[in-house]
């Protein structure tokens, strides 16, 4: 018997707002997907945040995420990775409960070659995400748009996989994910930097040498998808000295949701100082090194980057 995604929500005993938060974000997606398929690949005649061109992909992922998160009227608060600042939900008859942060399309220069590419969220009670820390997640939810459309989310009860049908349903297709200890795979963003950096060339020499296989798009939603997928693999982003001192990613819109969902599936989310979901949100777009995956890998990784 099939089980659809809001049936899987309401079993897990979470309140009814947060499965209902959880729905309208899976149903955002839907018109994600049409929209690949379907729409304009170009650039917009805009810039996002950090001053990169955004495709017209961007801004219509970003707007739908916006809609629905408006529509739903549980949001009191939505950041979103291609805005400067935090967009406040008003509503005459609710403040909302939760404060949502989103990369409406990440790895969105993929889609004109027709590789994946996916939605990242994080959701927190109240209207804020400023002084907290990724632990304070109450849900995570990611989308990867490929040959199949599939949503993983978790409430902190394991982490879960549903493949969207053709009748527009997500169905359950991976319950309780695990992410084993022992890798055989790794995906090694920047890889430019080995380089210049002694250590992470050293980390690169010893995957290689022990016959690792690479598994790297390009895209940082499609690589963990495969390390949840395979149940196993490791994902590092390490900082760059001179361009990425602090890394790359962001804390609140992409290491946050992945590193609950990581540690929810029994995977390491490591930053090289310790766990990604320890980490204080000091503001919006506050960048991290990443290093997610399989145990012994992740801790093998910060021990030769970090020492």
């Amino acid at each position: 018997m099939l089980k659809l995604l809001d049936d899987h929500l309401f079993e897990s005993g979470i309140e009814d707002s947060l499965r209902h938060l959880i729905n309208y974000i899976s149903r955002a997606g839907k018109y994600i997907n049409h929209h690949l398929q379907t729409g304009d690949l170009g650039y917009a005649d805009t810039e996002n945040k950090s001053g990169e061109k955004q495709l017209a992909l961007d801004v219509f992922s970003n707007q739908i995420i916006l809609d629905n998160l408006s529509i739903c009227r549980l949001v009191a608060a939505a950041a979103s990775e291609e805005e400067d600042d935090i967009k406040t939900c008003e509503h005459d008859d609710s403040h909302g409960s939760y404060a949502v942060c989103f990369d409406p399309l990440d790895g969105s220069s993929l889609a004109e070659t027709n590789l994946s590419v996916g939605s990242i969220f994080g959701i927190y009670e109240g209207n804020s995400f400023v002084g907290k820390t990724g632990r304070e997640q109450v849900a995570a939810v990611y989308l990867v748009y490929g040959p199949r459309t599939t949503l993983v989310y978790s409430v902190g009860k394991g982490t879960h996989e549903f493949t969207l049908n053709d009748v527009g349903e997500y169905t359950l297709t991976k319950e309780s994910i695990n992410v084993g200890d022992v890798a055989k795979n790794f995906a090694p963003g920047n890889l430019r930097a080995a380089a210049t950096d002694e250590n992470y060339k050293k980390l690169m020499d010893s995957w290689i040498g022990e016959e690792y296989t690479l598994r790297y798009s390009g895209g940082m939603v499609p690589d963990i998808n495969h390390i949840f997928m395979k149940g196993e693999g490791v994902f590092v982003y390490p900082p760059q000295k001179e361009k990425y001192p602090n890394g790359k990613l962001r804390l609140l819109f992409e290491a946050n949701p992945i590193a609950y969902l990581m540690e929810n599936a029994g995977g390491l989310a490591q930053s090289g100082s310790g766990s990604i979901l320890d980490v204080k949100i000091e503001e919006l777009h506050q960048r991290i090194p990443v290093y997610f995956g399989s145990k012994n890998e992740v801790e093998k990784a910060v021990k030769i980057i970090h020492g």
